[in-house]
């Protein structure tokens, strides 16, 4: 949770070292949205395809991928 607030608060560094140290479909998620974030597509997609369902067209927009990520997140 602390990544995602991270990422919505702009500090893509921070989020990213939080994120990278978990490897479960979450934390994979929201590392995947960080390498969108970032541009770059390859490693974006590759972390994607460790997620259980979701794909790197799914969502247009990060703001609202990371929303969604912290639903999901909150509903745990």
């Amino acid at each position: 949770m602390m990544a995602v607030q991270a990422a919505l608060a702009g500090d893509w560094y921070a989020a990213h070292h939080i994120a990278q140290k978990y490897h479960d479909p979450s934390a994979n998620w929201l590392h995947a949205v960080l390498h969108k974030i970032e541009g770059d597509e390859w490693n974006s997609k590759y972390w994607y395809a460790k997620t259980t369902a979701v794909k790197y067209e799914t969502f247009s927009d990060a703001d609202i991928e990371l929303r969604a990520i912290q639903a999901s997140l909150e509903n745990k």
